[in-house]
């Protein structure tokens, strides 16, 4: 239990930066990304972003990758 909190801990650190760099608007074409889907009508406008994803998901995936291999050891 006490490496599950651990690990829970350092994943709600992460996640708070990430969130703090994302509402700074700091991370240059961040969320505009080539492959994102964007289709603008005459009154609304709709926003996917695909390739945005797909990034995050990566780069979670590789950190969670991490902090498994580490807390193994």
């Amino acid at each position: 239990m006490h490496q599950l909190g651990k690990m829970l801990v350092i994943l709600g650190v992460v996640i708070g930066g990430a969130g703090l760099l994302l509402m700074s608007g700091k991370i240059p074409g961040f969320g505009r990304l080539p492959g994102d889907i964007v289709h603008r009508g005459r009154n609304t406008t709709f926003y996917f972003p695909v390739v945005t994803c797909l990034i995050l998901s990566a780069a979670l995936t590789l950190v969670l990758w991490l902090a498994r291999v580490f807390m193994r050891r």
